[in-house]
């Protein structure tokens, strides 16, 4: 069963960055691609950035022009690069495949925006 590690997250103020990373147990982002959800309370999770075997991105129009997707296929690592943060990006962050993702989520990563 693939498993996924995701870390990076922690409290900063708005406006502030963070860089949050995973990594999958199986060579899986290099055939399916890669993707980062979140789920903040009271919500159902949603996929805000993806990134395809060949480098294509998407982001959800709630994080445009302030958060970057990057993949390491050969380290089986995605990377999401979160800058200008706002409160309501607050929630926890898993990382998976994007369009049918594994059923084996990992713990997720929390993060939180407040002053």
């Amino acid at each position: 069963q693939v498993q996924f590690v995701e870390s990076g997250g922690g409290l900063v103020q708005p406006g502030g960055s963070l860089r949050l990373s995973c990594v999958a147990s199986e060579s899986i982002f290099s055939i399916s691609g890669a993707g980062w959800y979140r789920q903040a309370p009271g919500k159902q999770r949603e996929l805000v950035a993806a990134i395809s075997k060949s480098g294509t991105t998407k982001y959800a129009d709630s994080v445009k022009g302030r958060f970057t997707i990057s993949m390491d296929a050969a380290k089986n690592t995605v990377n999401l690069q979160m800058n200008s943060l706002k409160p309501a990006d607050t929630a926890v962050y898993y990382c998976n495949t994007p369009v049918v993702p594994f059923d084996s989520w990992g713990q997720g990563t929390q993060v939180t925006v407040s002053l």
